[in-house]
């Protein structure tokens, strides 16, 4: 007989769809004969370790006939003739061959699907491997907290089934990271000064990278007069894209003049110094550290803060965002960590720059290398990096639920990975204790999923503003 036609490759991998491998043999016609025929099938999986042979055998019967021309034409006529049409094997033979040939691609079909369901579980099992140790380093720095928090949506009931599946969250590159540092010193070389005319002083806060320093600044004019002022720098270890940053987010709030806002007044960006940003003074400092100093001792603290404060500083901040609001500049970061606050509780707005390294816990990097407030974002800046006045909203709500709570953490249980699939399917922090129903329905309409259907900030400040008339009218 002819050497045997096959329509497969001598290797190669398994296929993941249902194939059909054919077999062509041939007879010559020139003598009666029996061949018995072997066909060997080799898989190896995962490693050369795991080897499997199968072994299939036929019997093929030949015969010498006068029609042989015609059948060889047949043959070649005939692209899916796997015997010799001639004069065919027995029927029992034809069957076994047609068995075995189904067996084998039942088993080539089984193999490919646990190669395939083994793939796929050693991806999930990757994932969840790296969102698990992103997790846990952007809160290695954070302390440790024993506050529970619960989550809530308005139209599930408390035991609503815990979703499964969660959407593909899209970050794109923090665009300060095209900025040389040459370019952030040349925007705020007209408002550089001399290095010799600060003082520093004690250290406020401190971070990996970064100092708060409380400065003291000569008047130029007359050296006799002095003020206080907070002074932002960075240590020597600091890399070329941190001080990039932190200029110039630093500018931020820069050229806007409004009572609760708080921009940078000066810079020193001396040759072989470290540059240096420098804001006006506020004696009480960030308004997060504030609120839990307050809380560590609530039970007689000298500094007691009432309801009525607190409504009032959110005014402030309302106030604030509403004059950014109307100039069309988007924070991006408001937060009660990018707050401070004076002796007097007047609060005031200011830029976010340190603030990734000053409060660690607050930021989460999603698989991007990029450093963000997860749980202060919009569902649509988590999902599509999208910014507005109305996502500034959103995160306004995350603030106002921070001064009712006296500086807690937002979603502190719910893994950074899974805010976006929460907030979507309508999960929101819960009422804080002793929040009046009025108030919280403020942050509730902060939190709607419709950027359209958020109050604007004018509106938040009316509001709050007749709420908080509403309190003092019951002391």
């Amino acid at each position: 007989m002819d050497m045997p036609q096959v329509n497969i490759s001598a290797q190669g991998e398994v296929p993941r769809t249902l194939s059909v491998f054919r077999v062509e043999l041939s007879c010559t016609g020139k003598v009666d004969s029996e061949v018995m025929i072997l066909m060997q099938l080799n898989l190896t999986v995962n490693s050369s370790k795991n080897f499997t042979v199968l072994n299939f055998k036929r019997r093929k019967m030949c015969y010498k006939k006068l029609e042989e021309v015609k059948t060889s034409a047949l043959d070649k006529n005939t692209s899916r003739t796997i015997y010799d049409p001639v004069h065919a094997a027995p029927t029992t033979s034809t069957r076994v061959f047609y068995i075995s040939v189904g067996v084998c691609c039942a088993v080539i079909f089984l193999v490919a699907i646990i190669l395939a369901v083994l793939h796929l579980h050693s991806m999930k099992r990757i994932e969840l491997d790296d969102s698990i140790s992103a997790s846990s380093s952007s809160q290695g720095l954070s302390q440790p907290s024993t506050q529970t928090t619960q989550y809530l949506r308005a139209d599930t009931p408390n035991n609503a089934t815990p979703i499964t599946s969660y959407p593909t969250l899209r970050i794109e590159k923090n665009d300060l990271r095209s900025v040389t540092l040459l370019e952030a010193k040349a925007k705020v070389k007209d408002i550089a000064i001399s290095r010799e005319r600060i003082t520093l002083k004690d250290v406020l806060q401190e971070g990996t990278f970064g100092r708060i320093f409380h400065g003291i600044l000569v008047d130029e004019k007359d050296p006799n007069k002095e003020k206080p002022t907070f002074v932002k720098t960075v240590k020597d270890q600091a890399s070329e894209i941190q001080v990039t940053m932190m200029l110039t987010e630093s500018c931020k709030l820069r050229g806007l003049h409004h009572r609760n806002l708080l921009p940078i007044t000066h810079v020193c960006i001396e040759e072989g110094e470290k540059p240096m940003v420098i804001l006006p003074y506020m004696n009480w400092g960030n308004l997060k550290l504030f609120l839990r100093q307050c809380k560590l001792v609530e039970a007689n603290n000298p500094q007691a803060i009432s309801q009525q404060d607190l409504v009032h500083m959110a005014i402030q901040i309302a106030c604030g965002m509403s004059y950014l609001a109307r100039r069309e500049v988007i924070h991006k970061d408001l937060a009660a960590r990018n707050c401070v606050i004076d002796d007097t509780l007047q609060v005031k707005i200011t830029d976010n720059a340190l603030s990734r390294d000053l409060f660690p816990m607050d930021y989460h990097c999603l698989g991007d290398n990029e450093n963000r407030p997860v749980r202060w974002m919009a569902l649509e800046s988590l999902v599509n990096n999208e910014f507005s006045s109305a996502s500034d909203v959103w995160a306004f709500g995350v603030t106002l639920w921070e001064l009712m709570t006296l500086g807690q953490t937002p979603y502190v249980d719910i893994d950074p990975f899974e805010m976006a699939a929460y907030l979507k399917d309508g999960y929101r922090i819960a009422q804080p204790i002793n929040c009046p129903d009025e108030l919280f329905a403020v942050m509730a309409c902060c939190w709607a999923l419709d950027p359209e259907e958020r109050p604007k900030f004018q509106q938040l400040v009316q509001c709050l503003t007749e709420f908080h008339a509403a309190l003092g009218a019951y002391v």
